[in-house]
């Protein structure tokens, strides 16, 4: 784990959630913390170069842009376990891709782009050698999604169902071209500039007070889900990172996912198919320093949603983890990988 400042910390908090809007937005941070642009800047760039802070940039909601997403669960044959995880990573959609304890132990998820077909692609995989079952795992209720890591220990939340729920415009969304350009320029890793968004203005051919606009005008009919930087876990001592499958009875789905997401502690929470061999249709994710730590939190949570049948999924390896590039279109085919016999 590499080692951080208080100061790397409490910044590292604030603009996980929140990043300002403006010409300067470092010179906003500054002020708020109480010292200079220069140092805000300085921690940042160290962060970065640590491998800590991984990206600063725009947060889009996959579905809203017209994306079909799936989680995948494979039972891989071990000794082909790194083979397989290696060729699926190449499809340009695959973001996420970890090894978990349990007999589906290869967990990944797909995203493919408006006019693609999900199910065509995930069959593409088909030749590969290895594989013994494949579980599609797409989200029919999404209760939350957002990943932050609570970096200062002493202000850890009481682990209770206290967020209030987000409000975004139901309004359906058909990215134009105009859109498009958008979206891949926003996408990209901001420099740690005095004026950072210049950049992303000059190339769109727009002011940044129409930038600016648009931004907000994005956020609020839910396409970008916030302007904010993106950590790796591991790398701040995050290492057990659960999944938490609960069996939920149907007619407790809602109010148990909806929970659920009210606790800060978890990151991203679902409704998802089930299957005789996999009987656990809630999803929720958490992040935690220990495993000790995690089972701990889960047992709390569960006392608190009243379920009793759950299992943590802990990640083993981290395979892939990465952001979907929107609209850059990649065409995949994985034949090309497998060598003549």
């Amino acid at each position: 784990m590499t080692s951080m400042d208080n100061f790397d910390k409490e910044l590292l908090n604030e603009i996980q959630w929140t990043f300002p809007l403006v010409t300067r937005p470092f010179d906003a941070i500054a002020k708020k913390f109480d010292t200079s642009p220069e140092s805000v800047k300085e921690h940042l760039n160290h962060l970065k170069k640590e491998g800590i802070l991984r990206q600063l940039s725009a947060i889009f909601d996959t579905r809203k842009l017209g994306y079909t997403s799936s989680l995948v669960a494979m039972e891989i044959e071990h000794d082909q376990l790194e083979f397989v995880a290696s060729q699926i990573n190449r499809h340009p959609g695959v973001s996420h891709n970890y090894e978990r304890e349990h007999q589906f132990n290869l967990w990944f998820t797909l995203a493919v782009p408006p006019g693609s077909d999900l199910k065509t692609e995930i069959d593409k995989f088909n030749v590969l050698k290895g594989i013994k079952k494949v579980r599609m795992l797409p989200t029919l209720q999404l209760f939350k999604i957002g990943v932050k890591l609570d970096m200062v220990d002493e202000k850890k939340h009481e682990v209770a169902p206290t967020e209030q729920k987000k409000e975004i415009k139901n309004i359906k969304f058909e990215p134009t071209e105009q859109d498009k350009d958008f979206i891949r320029e926003l996408q990209k890793d901001m420099e740690i500039i005095d004026e950072p968004f210049v950049k992303a203005a000059n190339n769109l051919g727009i002011t940044e007070n129409e930038l600016f606009e648009k931004m907000k005008n994005y956020e609020d009919i839910g396409i970008m889900r916030r302007f904010a930087a993106i950590l790796r876990h591991r790398q701040v001592g995050f290492t057990a990172n659960g999944m938490i499958v609960w069996k939920v009875p149907k007619e407790r789905i809602s109010e148990v996912g909806e929970k659920l997401g009210a606790f800060p502690q978890v990151s991203h929470c679902y409704e998802r198919p089930t299957y005789s061999d996999w009987p656990y249709n809630v999803f929720s994710m958490i992040h935690c320093k220990t495993h000790d730590e995690a089972n701990e939190m889960a047992k709390t949570i569960q006392n608190q949603i009243n379920i009793d049948d759950y299992r943590i999924l802990f990640s083993t390896r981290e395979f892939k983890k990465t952001r979907v590039e929107y609209f850059v279109e990649n065409s995949f085919n994985i034949e090309e990988t497998i060598p003549a016999s």
